[in-house]
């Protein structure tokens, strides 16, 4: 399941220094205006992370995919808001927040249409990659509208106002979305966009005043921008493909080979352009250093962990999709509720301890959703682990925020805020790659010792082995008795549950490496939390 709880600097990403193009007093009315078009068009996004994997196991039915493809249809998406993100903001300031904001919108609303009516899961992939796009523009520019829309006392309120919004969409919209690939269609998780979106541009070209960075640099870090996604996309490629050729395959050695020649010329890149999209001279600060370190290893554990748990639910467990995407409700309420005290934590106690102390317990609840086995009651197997890792990120995500922002110059925030989200967003695609080699290898392994004590035909094995890459979605062979086809369905659960074990048991570690990166280079000096 996409993780159903915002990046940890997303309402940090603002960019550059906020100043309204419009002159004259501040206006309530359109304030109210200007939060609805930044929440609906925020909330489209958010939604769509969190509806989207409720989707997958009814839409690799459809298609008859293998796991690995249906595995795109998250990575390509995420793949492109992760590499562009920072690009999206940078252009808001330059060219508009309003107009980048705009085009973003009508950017993700084609794309949804096109995910919406895709014919096969090539084009569905490549609507999904255009959405990310679309997203890259859309996400920074919400909250630098309203950094340059509001004045500074009223600021932290209409933040407020737009953080508990997209939270409660954020909530709802697996629910939403698990609704309606019942009743309607998987399609419809994608058309949804378009009514929403209508509301947006109309709300936005009519009310919302334009925007940009005075300051900002004439010339953007194309370079980095094509170098990072050019990384992102032959890691993520050479992964995915690793978990179905092996890492001795020719075309993985060159994908890797790639990727890691991109990454050094990335780093270069970014040491010699002027306006570089991500200033190395931030990662001097330790805290900004040990803050990006725990996002990566604890973003990556949900990421990685979180994108298979509704394929458990449904195809292993038995669950509805609504059932499904309800699931993790406990963990988004729970957060929501217990925000405005996690938001006081760090003016407390400081950033170290609740850094330390969240991802550990977010590594407890992690640890727990790899106790149960085939069947039992959600509220005696899984309810437990999801109100575990709630708590942990409860405590976890507003320091995060707060730490990420204090760690630099009051003039850097946004970047470093906007980096930190770049980061989050990378480590969940690069780890539900790297945990799907870990599934298949433990479903292969499980399966094989299993069905070693079937006496099975040739024929019967040959069916099974080419389905294998499906995994939980493998059907018994339609020739057999009805008795042996249960025997084998079960086989089939049963190692779906073991590589499911061990994604979640090495994403528990995982969050517990975050918490101990906290605990050895974040600063434990209490600091007020930001407007």
């Amino acid at each position: 399941m996409s993780i159903a709880v915002k990046s940890p600097c997303d309402e940090g990403v603002i960019h550059g220094t906020a100043r309204a193009a419009t002159a004259g007093a501040f206006s309530p009315a359109v304030g109210r205006m200007v939060l609805l078009a930044t929440i609906l068009g925020s909330s489209m996004a958010f939604i769509d992370g969190t509806v989207v994997n409720v989707a997958l196991p009814t839409l690799q039915q459809d298609f008859t995919a293998s796991a690995t493809g249906v595995q795109w249809v998250v990575q390509a998406y995420s793949l492109f808001l992760a590499a562009l993100i920072l690009v999206g903001g940078s252009l808001g300031d330059r060219y508009g927040r309003r107009k980048v904001f705009a085009i973003g919108v009508v950017v993700f609303t084609i794309a949804s249409v096109a995910c919406g009516v895709a014919p096969n899961l090539a084009l569905l992939i490549v609507a999904r990659a255009l959405q990310g796009v679309g997203g890259a523009l859309l996400v920074p520019g919400s909250l630098s509208i309203i950094s340059a829309t509001f004045p500074e006392n009223e600021r932290g309120r209409a933040i407020g106002t737009w953080s508990g919004f997209t939270a409660i969409t954020s909530a709802i919209g697996p629910v939403l979305g698990g609704w309606m690939v019942e009743t309607i269609s998987w399609r419809a998780v994608f058309l949804m966009n378009v009514p929403l979106a209508v509301i947006v541009l109309l709300v936005t070209m009519r009310f919302v005043p334009e925007s940009r960075d005075e300051e900002a640099g004439a010339r953007l870090d194309w370079a980095g921008a094509g170098i990072v996604t050019v990384f992102l996309g032959t890691l993520i490629y050479g992964l995915t493909e690793a978990a179905e050729s092996g890492f001795s395959s020719p075309l993985v050695l060159v994908l890797l080979a790639v990727s890691a020649v991109a990454a050094i010329a990335f780093l270069i890149v970014e040491r010699r352009v002027a306006n570089p999209m991500v200033p190395l001279s931030l990662f001097r600060s330790r805290t900004f250093s040990g803050t990006n370190l725990l996002t990566l290893f604890l973003y990556a554990a949900l990421g990685g962990a979180l994108y298979f748990f509704p394929f458990n639910l449904i195809q292993v467990q038995g669950y509805s999709s609504t059932a499904a995407g309800a699931a993790m409700l406990p963990m988004i309420l729970l957060m929501f509720g217990l925000s405005r005290w996690a938001g006081g934590l760090t003016a407390r106690y400081g950033a170290r301890l609740p850094l330390t102390i969240g991802p550990t317990v977010a590594g407890a609840g992690l640890l727990l959703f790899a106790v149960p086995g085939v069947g039992g009651s959600y509220w005696t197997t899984f309810f437990p682990a999801v109100v575990l890792l709630g708590l942990g990120l409860t405590i976890t995500v507003a320091p995060l925020t707060t730490a990420v922002m204090g760690a630099v110059e009051g003039s850097h925030a946004g970047l470093a805020s906007g980096v930190n989200n770049a980061v989050s967003r990378a480590a969940g695609v690069i780890a539900i790659a790297v945990f799907g080699i870990l599934m298949a290898a433990t479903f292969d392994r499980s399966l094989d010792a299993d069905l070693e004590r079937r006496d099975l035909s040739a024929a019967a094995e040959r069916e099974i082995d080419a389905g294998r890459d499906q995994l939980a979605a493998l059907e018994p062979p339609a020739d057999l008795g009805s008795e042996e086809r249960a025997a084998i369905a079960r086989d089939i659960d049963e190692s779906f549950v073991s590589g499911f074990r061990i994604v979640m048991i090495v994403s528990a570690v995982m969050a517990l490496a975050s918490g101990v990166a906290a605990a050895f280079t974040i600063s434990g000096k209490p600091v007020s939390s930001p407007a």
